[in-house]
């Protein structure tokens, strides 16, 4: 079973997330638990859900506000369905009933109003000129960051983080666009002397993963969590003994089923796939976080690697400053 970054939910009979501990929650995973938006779960489980419970689904995430105040008959006439189907719905997304989502989702919305007067949705239409384009995508980005850190569950970080530092060997599996954010973590423990490798070819994946053993990790990012490339890489590490981790935006997609320990961004898909860079986006912010909590295991040996890497490449680097003054040239810093 793998430990999910999520707030704890409801089980059901096709969950592969965690239940809630029966021992008392410590309170600061309360407070991110309140935090957290319940319109990011049910993004997240939409994909998973039954028909009937998605058209309720699509109903509370196109007015989160009005369904706030609606009752469940209300509701479910708008969703054309019954009001049981309303009440499955809100067991699937971990609420309890229907009177626990109307008070999630009226304090949701007092937050978002809070933190923002503007509303920019994610949908582009033809009719909007440039800036409204570059409003609606940086607001989908920086959403997906703040949703992502609000969502991201800080133990099953902790455990990740504690086992790519201890690992003889960190593979990390990703095509598409998944594939950049694969190298980027690469790159980033490389820099800092943790062996890793990134492989995005799928017949280099599957015999990266063969040879992997007990004391190696292999991470795989799909937004998705449904691209067989990367699926079957990381169903191959875990047979051959690597401990597996999954990054993806869905906890119940099939990844997770193939992962020891899953960490979840919350992206939005939007207009014309731009919520494939917020996805990217909410992956990296999580890998930057990843990354700095490895480097503090080895405080030192990082900083010295991490300046060992910039001098290695200083000399190739024009010997002007970022403020336009000379560097020295015999340093190339």
């Amino acid at each position: 079973m793998p430990t999910v970054s999520n707030f704890p939910t409801v089980d059901t009979a096709d969950s592969v997330t965690v239940t809630a501990p029966a021992e008392s929650v410590p309170v600061q995973h309360q407070a991110r638990d309140a935090e957290a938006s319940p319109l990011v779960r049910i993004r997240s489980l939409l994909p998973g859900l039954a028909r009937a419970e998605q058209r309720v689904a699509k109903v509370v995430l196109e007015d989160p506000a009005s369904v706030a105040r609606r009752s469940i008959t209300e509701v479910a006439l708008a969703a054309n369905t019954s009001e049981t189907t309303v009440t499955r719905f809100c067991k699937a997304v971990g609420v309890g009933g229907y009177p626990q989502l109307r008070i999630a989702l009226a304090a949701d919305t007092a937050r978002s109003e809070a933190r923002s007067s503007r509303n920019l949705g994610g949908e582009i239409s033809p009719d909007d000129d440039l800036q409204s384009v570059i409003n609606k995508v940086s607001f989908a980005d920086a959403r997906a960051v703040e949703e992502t850190a609000e969502q991201l569950e800080v133990e099953t970080l902790q455990k990740v983080i504690d086992l790519l530092a201890s690992a003889g060997r960190v593979d990390v599996y990703g095509v598409g666009a998944s594939a950049f954010v694969a190298a980027d973590l690469q790159q980033k423990l490389h820099r800092i002397g943790r062996i890793s490798f990134a492989w995005s070819d799928t017949h280099i994946m599957l015999t990266s993963a063969a040879v992997l053993g007990d004391a190696d990790v292999a991470v795989g990012i799909s937004h998705t969590g449904a691209t067989t490339d990367t699926v079957e890489a990381l169903r191959v590490a875990r047979e051959h003994g690597a401990t597996t981790i999954a990054l993806t935006n869905f906890p119940r997609s099939p990844i997770t089923e193939v992962a020891d320990h899953v960490l979840t961004t919350a992206a939005r898909e939007t207009t014309f796939r731009s919520g494939a860079t917020a996805s990217r986006i909410a992956q990296l912010t999580v890998i930057d976080c990843l990354f700095i909590g490895v480097a503090q295991r080895h405080m030192d040996d990082a900083v010295n690697a991490l300046d060992a890497t910039r001098d290695a490449v200083g000399s190739h680097r024009l010997g002007v400053r970022p403020d336009g003054r000379r560097r020295p040239r015999e340093t190339g810093k």
